[in-house]
């Protein structure tokens, strides 16, 4: 590709270098032609030496010259100046024979123009000067009658001279081709190699072109691109590890009560002497690992109801304090029972809000469940409700273990719990905080765990208000 692309730029340049040698060409041919359009107007042809002259320089008129700016000399035979107007680039009244001789050679080389001519019947010479506006000495001329051997030498020095300035154009031309090409070329290079990285699994590939033109765009366009399937490669291997934390979660979960379930169906079985009190208690054990296993499928099944584009709430427009006033009144055998110490502190003024009532309050009671389940007898369990910034926010707090900091940053994740032991006698599925902060999510609020040095721990429930 970078080749192909080199090669064009250098096909380009060649027919850039043609067209400079037309335009050269050209440009001598404009010029000649510039210079005899505008030849009939310059003060210096409108006033020549030979239009001017008379036999007796004493009769010249000077007046034209001088008046446009220009000067008037004569110079007789002896050299001396006897008639002089306007400029004066002589500045002498008398020259030698070698001052007249060397100021006839160098006026060419002079900032002025000036036009000789000599008079035979008068004897003298008379001299027309005008200040020069813009002149180039340049003339091709040629006679017939010169020496072969010079025409050889004169050509070759001409040819010499076009073939080294075709050759500087043809090197500039070749040189800036190349520069050009490495241009495109060398940030082509780059971002290819990005992409064979990104197609060889490497996300974290990123270019740097250094530019400022619309490469820069272009490198922007690919690093955000590969920022973005990096984040979605991240996103799914999370996923699927999650998926795989799950499954096993799940399977761990059931394989506990399922394989109790078992061992104590074939004990009774197999068991035909089993007192009557003995056999209870293997079914009570039966039964409670059942409940076990089906309150798991049952919130597994919640959980991903929830997770589903047909789930929708029935939200109904609640007076928010006077529900969080009932459902803490239903919290009060419970506690009690736990040996827990309670405080509501609800707003008294009415605060409206949309809420599915039933699964709203799912949310409390979960939050309860868990304080009973974690904490010892004693605690002391505190439900606060505000009104903030036109939410409601609501803190279920309790002064009781708390939740350890490894655990802080995944507690509302499927199957984290703050008993790691995942016994039996804790009870707890580990998905009750992740069902409640999908609930609060549903309703445009949230649920998080508020983190603080004090002892227990403070979940924060927040919906907005209507």
């Amino acid at each position: 590709m970078n080749k192909k692309l080199s090669n064009q730029f250098l096909v380009n340049f060649l027919v850039i270098f043609l067209l400079t040698i037309l335009a050269t060409v050209l440009a001598f041919a404009m010029l000649s032609f510039a210079s005899g359009l505008i030849s009939g107007s310059l003060v210096k042809n409108q006033y020549p030496a030979s239009a001017i002259i008379k036999e007796d320089y004493r009769q010249i008129d000077a007046s034209g010259v001088v008046q446009s700016g220009g000067g008037v000399q004569v110079v007789d035979r002896e050299y001396r100046v006897v008639f002089s107007r306007g400029l004066d680039t002589i500045g002498k009244e008398k020259l030698s024979a070698g001052e007249f001789t060397k100021f006839l050679t160098e006026s060419k080389s002079r900032p002025y123009h000036y036009d000789i001519i000599y008079q035979p019947e008068g004897e003298f010479w008379l001299i027309v000067t005008f200040p020069t506006s813009i002149r180039m000495d340049f003339s091709l001329l040629y006679n017939e009658e010169a020496s072969v051997g010079d025409f050889i030498h004169a050509g070759w020095a001409i040819a010499l001279v076009a073939l080294s300035y075709l050759l500087i154009i043809a090197l500039f031309a070749f040189i800036y081709s190349r520069i050009t090409a490495a241009g495109i070329t060398v940030p082509l290079r780059k971002l290819c190699d990005g992409t064979r990285l990104l197609r060889e699994g490497d996300y974290s590939a990123r270019v740097d072109l250094r530019l400022k033109n619309e490469f820069a765009e272009l490198q922007n366009t690919f690093n955000d691109m590969a920022a973005r399937i990096e984040h979605e490669i991240s996103l799914r291997k999370k996923s699927e590890e999650d998926r795989r934390r799950l499954i096993l979660d799940i399977s761990h979960d059931l394989k506990n009560p399922m394989s109790s379930i078992q061992g104590y169906a074939e004990l009774l079985m197999k068991k035909s002497d089993l007192s009557e009190q003995e056999s209870n208690e293997y079914l009570e054990v039966i039964l409670n690992n059942s409940k076990r296993a089906n309150r798991l499928l049952t919130e597994l099944f919640e959980l991903s109801q929830m997770d589903s584009p047909e789930f929708s709430l029935k939200l109904v427009r609640t007076d928010i304090s006077e529900y969080i006033r009932q459902i803490c009144g239903e919290l009060v055998p419970q506690l009690e029972r736990a040996g827990f110490e309670y405080e509501f502190d609800i707003l008294e003024e009415s605060v409206f809000v949309l809420l599915d009532t039933d699964r709203f309050g799912r949310i409390i009671q979960n939050l309860a469940d868990n304080a009973v389940r974690y904490n010892p007898p004693k605690t002391k369990v505190t439900v606060n409700l505000t009104v903030q910034n036109n939410q409601v926010v609501i803190d279920f707090s309790d002064d009781g273990i708390g939740i350890p900091a490894h655990l802080a940053n995944h507690i509302f994740k499927p199957f984290v719990r703050a008993d790691d032991s995942r016994n039996s006698k804790t009870g707890g599925s580990g998905l009750g905080l992740s069902i409640a902060k999908r609930i609060a999510e549903m309703h445009g609020g949230d649920l998080i765990l508020c983190i603080c040095g004090n002892k227990g721990s403070t979940f924060r429930i927040t919906i907005p208000t209507i």
